[in-house]
Order: C-alpha cells, then structure tokens, then sequence
C-alpha cells in the first residue's frame, strides 16, 4: 500500500453519529470538538471557521473539518444570531431530523460526527486545512460514485438494517479519503508538508515502507535506495518537505504507534517494544519517556483511569 493508505488505516475512524438539521426561518448552528462531515441535502448555506474564509454550501456539496475546530453553518440570509450548539444533539443515529430556528423549513443538513486517533493521524491532521469543501453541487466535480455514496448513505440512514453502523463507518471512511485526495490533488507545486509528500515520486516509497514495516531496522541509505537517491540528497530532501531528518520521523511514528498499542491494553509493553522496532524494553522506555514525558506504563495507566 502507499503511505497515505497506510496512515488512513492507523486513524482507526470509528464511532460515526449522525442527524439531521432542519434549518428553519434565520436559523444557524455551531459544532467542534469532533472531526465532522456536513453534506447538504437542501441548500444554499453558509458555513464559516472564525478567522477564516466563509464557504457558501450548495446542494449535495460536503464539508469536512478535520479536526473539528469551531464552525458555524447557517441560512445565507440569517443575521449574526446566538447560535445553537450541536454536541449535545448527537446519540447514535437520530432519523428524525432535528429542528432548529423558527419559522418556514428552508435547509437540511446530513450532519455526522466521528471518532479517529488523532495522536496517529497527526502527520495528517497537521497537514490538513481546517476546513475542506467536495463541491457536488452547482458545477460540481467530485466523481460519480461518491454521489451514488451519498444517496447510498441518505437511504442507510433511513433504515434500520443489520450492519448500518459499519457500513456509515465505511461511507464516512470513503469521504474522507475523497476529501483528502481531492486536497492532494490541487497542493501547489512548492507545498512543502507531509501530504505533499506522498506525491513526490522519490519520498513516497520510503514512506510507504516506513509506514508498512515500522519494526524493520531502516537506515538512511536504505531509505535512499529505495528512493533512488544518493544518501545525502535523500536526507536534504525528506528534511526540506517533511520538516524533519527521516529517522527522527520513523521514531516518531514507532512511538505513535507504541501509545496507540498501550491503549489498546491488549498486549504487554515488552511485546509492543518489539512490535516498533526496540531491541529492548529499557531503549523503548526511554524514547517512549523522551517523546511523551512519562514511561509506557504510566501512559497506559492513565488511559486506564
């Protein structure tokens, strides 16, 4: 697999909730906290992060925050409110759409909320914006087949049938890697993060093998042979666009998957110091300690707690 399908794999998305929002009259609402997927079932509506730009919404086009900052969708025409806050609207799957505002229906909103690893899906989550915009609307482009997932979604979501909650987990999971291939896809040339990485034909392949074989004893020419590169053009051009040396980011992600192990509470801390690439317990607590300030088994208390 290529590194951005590994990295979508370790953020474990789970836990999707859903409603619908009846937008009525001058009506507006506020979410965070939560990475969160508007799709918008009757527009226009406006949805604005403070301090950034305003997106106006169209029929079938879909936001996503991926990590879940403050927002605000309203009706265009809504004068600044107190808005309403949604967090506590979310308990599972809610089909009965939830009215908010006063007055004549005017928009609704398929509103969903999901659970991932931010810890591991940090290299991603930092590279992206806080706010993306799929237009499906109006001079849409996304591809066919997520407007086929999203019919796909309104009619799961109106049933009630054995496997619902896996299958919205998968839908979401299949919009947000549209989300971000579409982001990819449209980086400027000289965008120098960690998803423009992925399309560089030279560090793509070592990403990738880090990502699959993070126990696997790498060194930086191994990492340069599989990029192509001499051992010291490699290092200067991961360190340019990752912003890091390539075995600073390998230990990185090791003891990022370490914590995500000690939180499973599955499987003993000499075991998972294996699993990432540690000869011994004792050298994997004190990287462990280095990066996270407390040892493995004081993390996995507190996960406990």
């Amino acid at each position: 697999m290529d590194a951005l399908s590994h990295i979508l794999d370790d953020i474990h998305l789970r836990g999707a909730e859903y409603l619908y929002v009846n937008g009525q009259g001058a009506w507006n609402f506020a979410l965070q906290g939560s990475p969160a997927f508007h799709i918008v079932l009757n527009g226009p509506v406006k949805l604005l992060l403070p301090g950034h730009d305003e997106h106006l919404l169209e029929t079938g086009d879909i936001a996503f925050i991926p990590a879940g900052k403050e927002h605000h969708i309203r009706h265009p025409d809504a004068a600044e409110l107190s808005d309403y806050w949604l967090m506590n609207d979310f308990n599972g799957h809610c089909n009965e759409p939830l009215a908010v505002g006063n007055g004549q229906p005017r928009n609704l909103i398929l509103s969903v909320r999901c659970l991932l690893d931010s810890d591991m899906g940090r290299p991603l989550l930092s590279s992206l914006p806080p706010c993306m915009v799929i237009r499906q609307g109006l001079e849409g482009s996304g591809p066919e087949w997520l407007k086929i997932g999203l019919n796909f979604l309104a009619l799961e979501a109106e049933l009630y049938r054995p496997g619902r909650d896996t299958l919205i987990n998968r839908l979401i999971g299949m919009f947000l890697i549209e989300c971000v291939r579409d982001y990819v896809e449209q980086l400027p040339e000289e965008a120098n993060n960690w998803l423009s990485a992925m399309r560089d034909p030279y560090l793509s392949p070592a990403l990738s093998a880090i990502h699959a074989q993070p126990a696997h004893p790498w060194t930086v020419a191994d990492l340069a042979g599989l990029a192509c590169l001499s051992r010291s053009a490699f290092h200067e051009r991961f360190n340019d666009i990752i912003g890091m040396p390539p075995l600073a980011y390998l230990t990185e992600h090791r003891l990022r998957l370490a914590a995500w192990h000690l939180a499973q509470q599955d499987i003993g801390i000499n075991r998972i110091s294996e699993r990432v690439g540690y000869s011994s317990e004792t050298a994997f607590s004190q990287a462990f300690r280095r990066q996270y300030g407390i040892s493995p088994s004081q993390y996995r208390k507190q996960k406990m707690a």
